[in-house]
C-alpha cells in the first residue's frame, strides 16, 4: 500500500483507514465477514461498502424531499465520475474505491449499475400509492441491482477464475436480498413500500392493506405466513448457488465468504423458526452467534494460507 501523499494531502492509507471506519460502524453483518479477509482484499471491501453507504444515505435521508434526493445523488455521482477520469479525489471515499477498482478490475459500470439500484427508490409512487412491485421478474430486477452487483464486485476482490462464478455471485445475492426484504417487511411497510410481488400478495390473498396497515402487535395471518413462506423457499434454493460459489473462488478469500452465507443464511432460518413473523420483532442474528461463525471464518483463513 502506497503511502504518498494524495490529494488534500490524503494518503491511500488513511483513505482506506475511513473506509474501514465506515464498515466497522455500519456494516453490521457485512463487517465479520471482511474480517476474514486478507489485508489488501478487506481494505478494498470495506471501500466498496463505504461507497456503498454514500449512495445508501444520500437515497435515504428523509429531510430532503425526493426530488432534492436525487440531485444531491446525481452531483454525487458526478462528483465520482470526475474522480475516475482524473480529476482531484478530496472525498477519501472515492479515493479508495478508485484505488480499489484498479487494483482488483472491478469494471466501472458495476458501481453505476449499484447507484441505479438505490436511485429506483426515488421514483415517484402516483400520489400516496405505496411503492410495489408487480411480478418476482420485476422484484428480480431491483434485487439484482442493490445486491447481485455487489456481489459481482466482491467476487472480483475475492478472485475467481471460472466465469461460472457471475452467475452464482447474481444468485447469492438474490438470496441476500430476499432475506433482507423479509427481515424488514414491516419497517418497509412504515414507509409505504412493500416489496413482496403484488402476483404473491394475490396468490396467497393477501392484500395490501394488511401489510400496510397493521395493529399493535398483530401477528401474521395463516395467509400472510404462507407468503411469507414462499418468498423464504425462494432464497432458499437462491442460497444453494453460495454453497457452489465457495470452491470457485480464490482459496484466502473462501473463509470470509463462507461467514457471509453463514451469517445471512442464519437469518433466514431465524425468520422460519418464528413461524415468520416478521412484524413483533425485527429478526437478527446474536453477536455471540455472528462472533462464533467469524471464529470458524479467521480458523479458516490460517488454514488456507497453510495450505
Amino acid at each position: 500500500m502506497t503511502h504518498e501523499p494524495a490529494t488534500d494531502g490524503i494518503t491511500l492509507d488513511k483513505a482506506y483507514a475511513v473506509c474501514r471506519a465506515i464498515a466497522r460502524r455500519e456494516a453490521k453483518n457485512f463487517y465479520y465477514a471482511f474480517v476474514a479477509l486478507p489485508k489488501a482484499r478487506r481494505n478494498a471491501i470495506c471501500a466498496i461498502y463505504a461507497f456503498m453507504r454514500q449512495a445508501d444515505d444520500l437515497a435515504d435521508d428523509e429531510s430532503f424531499s425526493l426530488a432534492e434526493r436525487r440531485a444531491r445523488l446525481d452531483a454525487w455521482l458526478a462528483a465520482w465520475r470526475g474522480v475516475c477520469q482524473g480529476a482531484d479525489a478530496a472525498d477519501p471515499v472515492f479515493l479508495a474505491v478508485r484505488d480499489a477498482t484498479t487494483r482488483f478490475n472491478i469494471p466501472l459500470h458495476l458501481l453505476d449499475e449499484l447507484v441505479e439500484g438505490v436511485t429506483m427508490d426515488l421514483e415517484p409512487a402516483a400520489s400516496d400509492a405505496p411503492d410495489t412491485y408487480a411480478t418476482f421478474a420485476d422484484l428480480y430486477r431491483y434485487c439484482y441491482l442493490v445486491a447481485s452487483v455487489v456481489g459481482l464486485v466482491c467476487i472480483r476482490i475475492f478472485g475467481y477464475s471460472d466465469p461460472g462464478a457471475e452467475k452464482l455471485a447474481e444468485e447469492t445475492g438474490i438470496a441476500f436480498q430476499l432475506t433482507n426484504i423479509l427481515r424488514d417487511v414491516a419497517e418497509d411497510a412504515e414507509r409505504n413500500r412493500v416489496y413482496l410481488p403484488l402476483e404473491d400478495l394475490a396468490a396467497h390473498e393477501v392484500t395490501l392493506e394488511s401489510l400496510l396497515h397493521r395493529g399493535a402487535g398483530q401477528s401474521p395471518s395463516a395467509n400472510e405466513r404462507a407468503l411469507l413462506e414462499s418468498i423464504a423457499q425462494r432464497a432458499e434454493k437462491f442460497y444453494d448457488s453460495a454453497q457452489l460459489l465457495l470452491p470457485l473462488i480464490d482459496r484466502e478469500s473462501r473463509p470470509a465468504l463462507w461467514v457471509l452465507v453463514a451469517i445471512y443464511h442464519g437469518l433466514l432460518k431465524r425468520i422460519e423458526s418464528a413461524d415468520y413473523d416478521v412484524f413483533s420483532r425485527r429478526a437478527s442474528v446474536p453477536t455471540a452467534q455472528k462472533l462464533a461463525i467469524l471464529l470458524v471464518g479467521v480458523a479458516r483463513l490460517g488454514l488456507a494460507r497453510l495450505g
